[in-house]
């Protein structure tokens, strides 16, 4: 009708959504810079995630570890950023209809990073301050993007018949009927000049905002952690490692099998799985690393880094296995380690005689329990310091982490270690003995074959089938390959140089043509054979043959 304002169309329904998002990703952003100030794990993500890993029931680690392998932190952060997404989207549309209601949902979401920042192990006060830093910055962008809509068009966008409240104003209220002869009024009064596309300015304005916060936050959650990592990169730089006063011994000659496709004997570092419940790797500068042994002991001891590095250094080839490594599975690995002894420590603390157990822990709050008396019977444990010549990799538990021959990693490899505490089992139970795993856990006798790869067609003739076998603590007296449940042949064993590594073999097969299966064993030098029942990693370790088909033209 001549003389009526043009009518405005309400704002597209994703406008909400896309608010939400744009300053949960402000949050987010702002959140892991402030981190880089106050420490990394007091990031909202991170912290969140923290709890989040901490809370998932035994078979949802285990899921997670199978189908993501070492990639399954990153997974889990993929999925929180997705719960997160859906909820920013919620508190966006909320927002749109009643900001009071986008407040409360940011209120909320603050309080969630403040309460899991706060309970972390290493937090300090000023842990929950990134979170609060970041719910303020998102509530102030959702301020802003509200008000850069329209205002006519923010309450036509509310459910129908709800156009009047506390946040309806006055000048967006429907216009009233001309005056008859009065000049007609602009058809875009009460409303932002449109560009030549007909898009609003206001609506310019928002998407600009929101698209922007969202790409600063792109920009900012990476470079905050960055930032906090340069600083422990630049400290671990830093870091004179001591020569050893008792070092390793020299390789054998025959270290080695000498076939292609058969992993190192030495695991390079960026090679070496990583396991472990940090959703991000703890970063700490040695100056602000301590150790504490206390609990049971007659004389508690505190030492800092320097002090560490000052005492006698041991140098050891040793393997780490994972409980979590299926047969025949990646999560081992060999590599020359360089550490005070844990036996010395103790000594000088002197345990009571009922201190069984000593827990070690992480700066992220990780526990394992380790036999008081697999420390003391004269293995090469290990606080160890370096890796295969160079300062920890941060990944990998820089500035300690210890190193127990035998045992898995689960009860004794602990990384980024703060804590020893001397204590008994019946007085406390570690991370994973909580999560259903056994206390006790020596390594079990595993082989594989790591050449030929399953499922590889062959040509017929000589093919060598070799791999890696390991006892640890024990050592591989013996290692058998068999085909098509043929008779069980002698493989070719490589030197070792200690019983705490693993070893390498080899065997020379004629292969005929057709589809086989390849069977491996191994046997430790205490004459025990590694079983052939199929068994799953919980509680204490997978067993069973590793086994592959090959075909051969």
């Amino acid at each position: 009708m001549a003389g009526r304002p043009a009518p405005v169309k309400p704002p597209k329904q994703w406008y909400g959504e896309l608010a939400g998002v744009a300053a949960t990703a402000l949050a987010l952003g702002v959140g892991e810079l402030v981190a880089a100030a106050t420490g990394g794990p007091s990031a909202p993500l991170v912290a969140v995630g923290g709890v989040a890993v901490d809370a998932a029931p035994t078979p949802v680690k285990e899921f997670a570890v199978t189908l993501f392998y070492t990639y399954d932190k990153l997974a889990l952060q993929a999925g929180i950023v997705l719960v997160l997404a859906v909820f920013a989207a919620f508190i966006g549309a909320l927002a749109m209809r009643r900001l009071v209601y986008g407040l409360a949902g940011v209120a909320v979401f603050g309080m969630v990073g403040v309460l899991a920042s706060a309970t972390r192990a290493s937090a300090t006060w000023a842990y929950p301050l990134p979170t609060v830093v970041g719910a303020l910055a998102a509530a102030g962008l959702l301020v802003l993007l509200r008000g850069t809509l329209p205002r006519r068009a923010a309450v036509l966008a509310q459910d129908q018949g709800d156009h009047t409240g506390p946040d309806t104003d006055v000048a967006s209220q429907e216009a009233p009927t001309p005056v008859q002869g009065a000049p007609s009024p602009s058809p875009d009064a009460g409303m932002s000049v449109a560009d030549g596309a007909g898009q609003p300015p206001g609506r310019r304005r928002f998407l600009a905002l929101a698209v922007g916060a969202i790409g600063a936050a792109a920009v900012a959650v990476p470079g905050g952690r960055r930032l906090w990592a340069q600083r422990v990169a630049a400290a671990r730089a830093a870091v004179v490692l001591p020569p050893a006063s008792s070092p390793a011994a020299p390789l054998p000659v025959k270290v080695s099998a000498g076939v292609p496709g058969v992993e190192p004997f030495v695991t390079r570092n960026a090679d070496l799985y990583r396991i472990d419940t940090a959703l991000t790797v703890p970063q700490m500068e040695p100056k602000d690393w301590r150790l504490r042994i206390h609990g049971r002991v007659k004389r508690p001891l505190t030492l800092t880094y320097e002090q560490l590095l000052a005492r006698p250094m041991v140098e050891r080839y040793i393997t780490l296995a994972c409980v979590s490594n299926e047969v025949g599975g990646e999560l081992v690995g060999n590599a020359r380690w360089l550490g005070v002894s844990v036996k010395d420590l103790l000594d000088e603390v002197e345990p009571d005689g009922g201190a069984d157990q000593v827990v070690s822990r992480s700066v992220d709050g990780y526990t394992a329990g380790t036999p008081t008396a697999a420390l003391r019977d004269g293995r090469d444990a290990l606080l160890a310091v370096g890796m295969n010549g160079e300062p920890l990799p941060v990944e990998h538990g820089f500035p300690v982490r210890m190193v127990v021959p035998g045992l898995y990693g689960y009860v004794s490899a602990t990384k980024w270690l703060t804590e020893l505490e001397l204590s008994r089992f019946s007085d406390f139970s570690a991370y994973w003995v909580r999560r259903d795993y056994a206390a006790l856990a020596p390594v079990k006798t595993q082989s594989r074959i790591d050449t030929p790869a399953a499922g590889k067609r062959l040509e017929q003739g000589l093919v060598m089938v070799a791999g890696v076998a390991w006892a640890q603590h024990r050592g591989v007296s013996a290692v058998e390959v068999r085909v098509d449940d043929g008779p069980w042949q002698q493989a070719r064993l490589a030197a070792v140089p200690s019983v705490d590594t693993w070893r390498q073999w080899s065997w020379p097969w004629e292969a005929t043509p057709g589809k086989h299966r390849l069977q491996v064993r191994a046997t430790d030098k205490t004459g025990q054979v590694q079983t052939g029942r199929v068994h799953k990693p919980l509680p204490d370790g997978a067993t069973g043959w590793h086994t592959i088909t090959v075909t051969v033209t």
